[in-house]
């Protein structure tokens, strides 16, 4: 056991984790006042449920040895294989590593239905969604053969794709899924005549900062050692991040006439979901392509989505999904040998169009069967239980209804003298 990387990958895991406290303060600054404990709460319960469900038997279906290249096994359920090193690292460490990613990903999707979704509807809908979906798909790209078991996923070991932190399972996955969401819950009350603004910019620029801050862990963690390949990934990170946020604001003031806070945010947010699934593969030409790229045609679908009429509320769709395909897809001329010889070269690098092919065929793949799945299960759950809140809690406010509490106290204050009006 390496115990410096052990103790590498650990930090790396807190790091992501931390992800998802941000991810709270970013999407709930975004939406009304009246919604945003409801909106935080959708996170912090995906820590909890999917976080049994990793430890009691996810991870085993996702690393266990595989079935077909489609579904592991039982053989780690419980997570009580202590003396099993991974790569010299403990097994533990690296499924509690691979954990916070399938946390963070679910609670991505709570963005697409921000304002109008029940509490424990969600919290039945991101347990199933993790089952169904999300644990085959992370199967068919993380696991790889003869790394955590013999025979891994069909994406990573017969299509041959690359995604080093998730582009697939987790930005193209969640980009998809939460369009099906989006599509099945309907639009908001009132979307898009009447305005929705955020309702607190500063914790929406503290949640990005906090998701920036996190994502080191996640891309460059996902190296599992303290190397090389990490440094890369920690760079190749923030170039990109900083690229698409010069290149967002400069399209932004172009077109508004003005750059604004909010844009910012999902900027560096859309830079560091294009460099997800290349940071170990490409170099620093390649980082600044894909950052450029996600933080202009990022912004452009989130402009898209009022004249194709689906109300994604928080632009899941077009930060995540169509970020990670612009990673993906771009590897396929960018990534380069040179930085990881476990990668391919990509068009600009003599590799030719195979790898594109690769990457394009995963981004199909991903998409299908997260958008179509997921469908079906808000479809169940809006037949069955419930999903959506009644019209008078949304124009209302949800957190007084599914909480009994509200993020602000309205009430005047009082003094000895009666009403404080200072």
């Amino acid at each position: 056991m390496d115990t410096g990387n052990t103790a590498y990958v650990l930090g790396c895991a807190a790091l992501v984790m931390l992800m998802t406290p941000g991810l709270a303060f970013f999407y709930g600054g975004m939406v009304r006042a009246t919604s945003v404990l409801n909106m935080m709460m959708m996170s912090l319960v995906s820590l909890g449920v999917i976080g049994l469900i990793w430890v009691l038997f996810g991870f085993s279906l996702v690393f266990g040895d595989s079935h077909a290249g489609l579904i592991g096994g039982f053989e780690f359920a419980g997570l009580r294989q202590v003396d099993t090193v991974v790569g010299g690292i403990p097994l533990q460490a690296f499924a509690m590593f691979q954990l916070m990613f399938a946390v963070i990903t679910g609670a991505l999707l709570s963005g697409a239905i921000a304002d109008r979704a029940r509490f424990w509807p969600w919290t039945l809908f991101v347990a199933l969604w993790t089952i169904v979906v999300y644990l085959p798909l992370a199967h068919w790209i993380f696991s790889f053969d003869g790394a955590v078991s013999a025979h891994g996923g069909w994406l990573a070991n017969a299509l041959h794709a690359l995604d080093f932190a998730g582009g697939t399972a987790v930005e193209v996955n969640s980009g998809a899924s939460a369009l099906a969401l989006a599509l099945v819950l309907g639009k908001r009350r009132g979307w898009p005549h009447e305005p929705m603004r955020p309702h607190n910019l500063p914790s929406v620029i503290m949640g990005a900062g906090l998701l920036w801050f996190g994502w080191f862990g996640f891309n460059a963690g996902s190296a599992l050692a303290a190397g090389a390949v990490a440094s890369n990934a920690f760079l190749t990170t923030m170039t990109a991040s900083a690229a698409a946020v010069v290149a967002w604001l400069a399209l932004e003031h172009r077109l508004d006439g003005r750059p604004t806070s909010l844009g910012g945010a999902s900027a560096a947010v859309a830079g560091l979901v294009g460099i997800t699934p290349a940071c170990g593969y490409v170099d620093t030409f390649g980082a600044l392509l894909i950052g450029v790229a996600a933080g202009l045609v990022c912004q452009l679908a989130i402009r898209l989505k009022y004249k194709l009429g689906y109300d994604d509320s928080l632009d899941v769709v077009a930060i995540h999904g169509v970020g990670g395909v612009v990673g993906l897809l771009l590897m396929g001329f960018v990534a380069t040998s040179s930085v990881n010889p476990a990668g391919r070269d990509g068009l600009f690098y003599g590799g030719g169009f195979s790898l594109l092919g690769a990457q394009a065929v995963a981004v199909l793949v991903a998409a299908a069967w997260a958008f179509a799945l997921t469908a079906l299960l808000s479809w169940i759950i809006s037949r069955t239980v419930g999903f959506r809140v009644p019209e008078h809690v949304e124009s209302g406010g949800i957190d007084e209804a599914e909480h009994a509490e509200s993020a602000y106290e309205y009430s005047p204050l009082r003094t000895r003298g009666g009403l404080d009006r200072s």
